[in-house]
């Protein structure tokens, strides 16, 4: 897998992943868009972490221009 996500990219779904991490055990998000949002939070954090998109890859998006 080769990096597609600038940094600003990752901290952006970051703080998205928190964000949605706490609506959704805070209660103010429940039932099934709360689930919803986990796992966005989860799959937002993998790809910060991996440093790779695979949703870019059919759009041939690159933020990471280094």
């Amino acid at each position: 897998m080769k990096r597609n996500m600038s940094n600003v990219d990752r901290i952006v779904r970051l703080v998205i992943s928190a964000v949605f991490v706490y609506l959704s055990l805070s209660g103010i998000v429940a039932g099934t868009l709360g689930t919803v949002l986990l796992v966005l939070a989860v799959i937002f954090t993998l790809t910060s972490i991996l440093a790779f998109c695979p949703l870019y890859l059919p759009f041939k998006i690159n933020t990471n221009k280094g």
